[in-house]
């Protein structure tokens, strides 16, 4: 085997493979940087439309800027009619919903032009009127058509429902997607990079990345965080049932991350935003097992795994969050994704200005010197 003296780095691990001004993932400290702002500082003030043209354009918009954008995207969010057929014989089958979100996706190239400014804001207009689309589809409901008088965190939640949100709910979702509109170079916005890094288009790029974040290695599982509150049920027995699934090994889901080695700023975030949410409108009693359920556990983490600095993830409080908002779990994920794209398209547009490919080296491992049989 030939020799080679370079270190392979499985899974890119510990690999920088891009410069950007997108996002800063501080896992040792706990921080999380928005394009020069902490999370804490822009995730519950700007609206959805800002944090996206923050993420494109490195500077918060103008108030007419702002406006106008809004307008822009609303004007582009009626869905093609092969979209909407793709959706229903989607929900005819049942499909996965990231499935369904990822096929319609492939679409929205049929009438969006070339350019990569029009591409991204038809891609940021239609993701969440396919996610609505579909979820209603899969429910034996007609898809609710998008208004253009709304914004966007806004309509996406009248297109789940028909019935306009109370301020408070659009606010909840507009910090939950401003909390997860970039992290870094994970694998869907690596993805993302690539794709684009090749010269293809926008609409490949984030259906690519779609594909991605599908995988469960990557999407995460902020499901099973609220199945396990669900289960506890009162805070007195939180205690033994979470005991007993340590003792059998299970994982405590929503606690833990690959990055973060203390508290992960998004978890903080969303958790005081659940907060003004379950005052004003929610389920308060659910709200207050899950605190119990979350002291607990980081508790017991500490007693039965010390110094393995688990902490509480951004999959806890999205679970709660979202189902705050009436979300069924199985559309937390395409929820996710529609947030997601903002930071999947910025770092799309800023691959584009590199010029350059994408293109790692591998290590051949395999045999040589085989020869192909004789046919005699």
């Amino acid at each position: 085997m030939r020799e080679t003296t370079q270190t392979v780095a499985e899974g890119l691990e510990g690999v920088v493979a891009a410069r950007t001004r997108i996002s800063d993932v501080d896992g040792e400290a706990g921080r999380l940087t928005i394009a020069g702002f902490a999370l804490e500082e822009i995730a519950g003030r700007a609206t959805a439309e800002e944090m996206i043209w923050l993420l494109w354009r490195d500077a918060l918009p103008t108030a007419p800027e702002r406006d106008a954008f809004a307008r822009d995207l609303a004007e582009r969010r009626a869905l093609p009619s092969i979209a909407l057929d793709l959706l229903r014989a989607a929900a005819a089958r049942q499909s996965d919903p990231m499935d369904a979100l990822r096929m319609a996706a492939a679409t929205l190239s049929l009438d969006a032009p070339a350019d990569d400014e029009d591409q991204a804001r038809t891609v940021i207009a239609r993701f969440p009127v396919i996610a609505a689309a579909y979820e209603r589809l899969s429910q034996g409901h007609e898809p609710i058509a998008p208004r253009p008088d709304l914004g966007h965190a806004a309509n996406y939640l009248y297109c789940l429902t028909g019935a306009p949100a109370s301020p408070e709910r659009v606010r909840a979702l507009e910090t939950y997607w401003n909390a997860v509109a970039d992290h870094g170079l994970n694998a869907s916005t690596f993805t993302a990079r690539v794709i684009a890094a090749t010269g293809s288009d926008l609409v490949s790029a984030v259906t690519g990345a779609v594909g991605a974040l599908k995988g469960p290695l990557h999407g995460g599982a902020p499901g099973p965080a609220l199945d396990m509150v669900f289960e506890i049920g009162s805070p007195e027995r939180a205690e033994p049932i979470l005991r007993e699934k340590l003792e059998r090994g299970e994982r405590m889901m929503g606690f833990g991350h690959r990055i973060y080695k203390v508290r992960d700023p998004r978890a903080d975030v969303l958790a005081s935003a659940a907060e003004r949410l379950f005052q004003s409108d929610g389920d308060r009693a659910l709200y207050r097992i899950a605190l119990e359920v979350e002291q607990t556990v980081l508790r017991l983490l500490e007693e039965y795994k010390p110094g393995r600095r688990l902490q509480t993830n951004v999959e806890f409080y999205t679970a709660l969050l979202l189902h705050g908002l009436g979300m069924p779990t199985r559309l937390f994920t395409p929820t996710f994704a529609a947030g997601r794209a903002a930071g999947w398209l910025a770092h799309c547009f800023e691959q584009r200005r590199t010029g350059r490919i994408i293109r790692p080296q591998s290590e051949y491992v395999g045999e040589r010197g085989r020869t192909y049989p004789s046919q005699e």
